[in-house]
């Protein structure tokens, strides 16, 4: 039964990494403008409220970004970030993801 349990997990993980599409860093550094006023340019955001997304995982970021688009974040800064990430698609959410997940934390 653990066996089995063990699979059923490891397969499940590796569709939920194959389903998140593959990012384009240069386009989510395009993407990225609105972002910069919080997160800063590079992703390290200098003000305490706001996080670091520098060096953050991609699929961390990616599925972050995806629940306050979608509504299903709602605490902390979801008021700020959920009109932000609304006009987000799949895609300048992979972008952005890959982008960030790139730069380094300082």
């Amino acid at each position: 039964m653990k066996k089995i349990l063990l699979a059923s997990a490891i397969v499940t993980m590796a569709f939920s990494s194959a389903s998140m599409a593959a990012g384009d860093a240069a386009a989510g550094q395009a993407k990225s403008g609105i972002c910069t006023a919080c997160h800063n340019a590079d992703g390290n955001s200098m003000v305490p409220m706001y996080p670091k997304l520098a060096g953050q995982h991609a699929a961390y970021l990616e599925n972050a970004l995806k629940a306050y688009r979608d509504g299903q974040r709602t605490g902390g800064n979801a008021a700020i970030m959920a009109p932000m990430a609304k006009g987000l698609s799949d895609q300048d959410i992979a972008n952005l993801a890959a982008y960030y997940s790139q730069q380094k934390a300082k």
